[in-house]
């Protein structure tokens, strides 16, 4: 797993590798598809948990930065579809969860974020491009949540 400082498996300029998983609603959503817009997709270790919901919320809270920008938030963990539906529904969040459930972390791993040692997706979010170039990407220790700042500067940068 990357820790702060250390290079993620993707970097930035480097074409985000593509993915297909089902959102919270059983819906398939492919990265490639979304091509022609600016995507974050933001790995977190699981739903439910305090430093996990305490990010989104955030993000959701400030929803309408991403929407003015017209970044697609794509938030993805191990977590299987039924719990991100009802994670979804209990924080009211609108954007797409994605179940990176089955193969366990298989998106994770292709990004280069995969904790092996216990099952999850670090804390690393992929500000990806219209044309599908990785143009930021940073991450945090399990345990410290992302600053909205961060993601800011992120989106300013775009």
């Amino acid at each position: 797993m990357d820790r702060v400082g250390a290079p993620l498996g993707v970097r930035v300029g480097d074409t985000a590798p593509d993915f297909s998983l089902s959102n919270q609603f059983g819906e398939p959503v492919s990265l490639v598809a979304l091509r022609g817009g600016p995507v974050a997709v933001v790995f977190y270790p699981f739903a439910f948990s305090g430093i996990c919901t305490g990010e989104l919320c955030e993000l959701r809270d400030n929803f309408a930065e991403f929407a003015a920008a017209g970044v697609r938030l794509l938030a993805v963990s191990v977590d299987s579809k039924y719990t991100l539906r009802a994670y979804a529904q209990a924080e009211g969040y609108t954007f797409d969860l994605l179940a990176d459930f089955w193969p366990h972390g298989d998106v994770a791993r292709r990004y280069g974020v995969f904790d092996d040692d216990r099952g999850m997706a670090g804390r690393s979010t992929f500000v990806i491009d219209a044309g599908g170039v990785v143009r930021d990407a940073f991450s945090t220790p399990t345990g410290q949540a992302r600053p909205l700042d961060r993601y800011r500067q992120a989106l300013a940068a775009l």
